[in-house]
């Protein structure tokens, strides 16, 4: 409704009530009534926003808050510097919503893909101790370490997958083409082959009819374990542990997860963040059925009464180290160092675990080619071989 009481009909971009509101009075109007038509959310999903532009968009704020710059006039800044467009786009519309009336924390919420669970609770713990700026310096470094475990991930199973990738082409092409072709003039000379050469031969023809199903059955193989999971939370559960106790592998991803949550569990719990709020967003980030339920066992055993190093001793899945850090943690009341103890000790060994495994990778691999090039050469060389030695001059 306009000044003078006339009622008018129309539409406008707005991300609640009260910025619906507060956009109508800068048009002269007051709000009558309303209905919602669509979102304009999906539109800014913040998708093609990468942790590199969240660590900028985390330092720049950090500088602000330090500084005691508004945070309207900070968005308005980072909005107007930042290159990446949907960072830009989500920027403004944070903007428009806290000019609405919702806090920081609020605004971010709006973008799950974006800013998860933990950064906007985190964020939240900030606006209410008042140490937002220590907030973002913690969430910038935390990002700037997930960079780190991401390429320490890649390196884990990349490098191994390429180098098996290239044996299992190679095997395909010695199975399927080159040996069939050398096999066709030794089974013309008539004579008694070898075990290793029989063996060669089945082998090859297996390959040679029956590549399709060589192919397909991992693929549908992996698809139906996918299914599974997604299906069944016994089978999610079975699957996660099983990943846990793969040898060499195994012990590497345990400890992957546990410095994640050793690292927001630092983070949160020295934000103000309660253990048990601590322990159920553990749970959101674990990333592994397993770890999860062990802390859904932790959080029902500290709710109970236990303290938090025995709650995790409990359930036998968490090693020594980190059981004896929280030991100290709890008796001196410094569990935020200990954890960040476990932390960085533990990412140090990944790093090293990760480079004496791509060491010894690329030896293995080349005596596993190089022994079946060499069961190859023989079951093909040695009958020509025995024959030549036949021939009388």
């Amino acid at each position: 409704m306009d000044a003078v009481g006339k009622v008018l009909r129309g539409r406008v971009d707005a991300f609640n009530v009260a910025d619906l509101e507060l956009r109508l009075k800068k048009m002269g109007l007051d709000l009558v009534n309303y209905k919602e038509l669509a979102s304009r959310l999906p539109g800014v999903a913040g998708r093609g926003v990468k942790r590199r532009d969240l660590i900028t968009l985390c330092f720049h704020l950090e500088q602000t808050a330090r500084a005691g710059v508004p945070i309207l006039e900070a968005l308005s800044d980072l909005r107007d510097s930042v290159d990446n467009p949907r960072l830009r786009e989500v920027t403004s519309a944070m903007l428009e919503s806290i000019e609405g009336g919702k806090t920081l924390s609020q605004a971010m919420e709006e973008f799950p893909s974006v800013f998860s669970h933990v950064f906007a609770n985190l964020v939240k713990a900030g606006e209410r101790s008042g140490q937002l700026s220590e907030v973002f310096r913690n969430l910038s470094e935390n990002l700037k370490w997930q960079d780190e475990q991401a390429a320490y991930a890649k390196k884990l199973f990349i490098y191994p997958l390429f180098v098996a990738g290239v044996i299992i082409a190679v095997l395909f092409f010695l199975m399927t083409y080159l040996v069939p072709e050398l096999l066709k003039f030794i089974q013309t000379m008539g004579q008694e082959l070898p075990l290793h050469t029989k063996i060669l031969i089945a082998v090859s023809k297996v390959f040679a009819d029956y590549w399709y199903v060589i192919l397909l059955v991992p693929v549908i193989a992996f698809i139906g374990v996918l299914i599974g999971i997604r299906a069944s939370p016994t089978m999610q559960y079975k699957v996660d542990d099983l990943k846990l106790k793969i040898p060499v592998v195994g012990p590497l991803l345990k400890k992957m997860i546990l410095t994640r949550l050793a690292n927001f569990f630092a983070m949160m719990y020295a934000s103000g963040i309660t253990i048990m709020d601590c322990i159920h967003v553990g749970e959101e980030i674990a990333g592994n059925r397993a770890i999860q339920e062990a802390l859904r066992q932790v959080g029902r055993q500290i709710a109970d009464g236990a303290s938090l190093s025995a709650s995790f001793q409990a359930t036998g899945l968490f090693p020594p180290l980190v059981l004896r850090m929280l030991k100290v943690g709890e008796s001196t009341g410094a569990l935020e160092n200990a954890l960040l103890n476990v932390s960085y000790f533990y990412t140090r060994d990944i790093k090293e675990s990760i480079e004496r495994l791509q060491a010894a990778i690329e030896p293995t691999m080349t005596v596993v080619l190089g022994i079946i090039v060499a069961w190859v050469m023989l079951s093909i060389l040695g009958p020509i071989y025995d024959l030549i030695t036949k021939i009388k001059i």
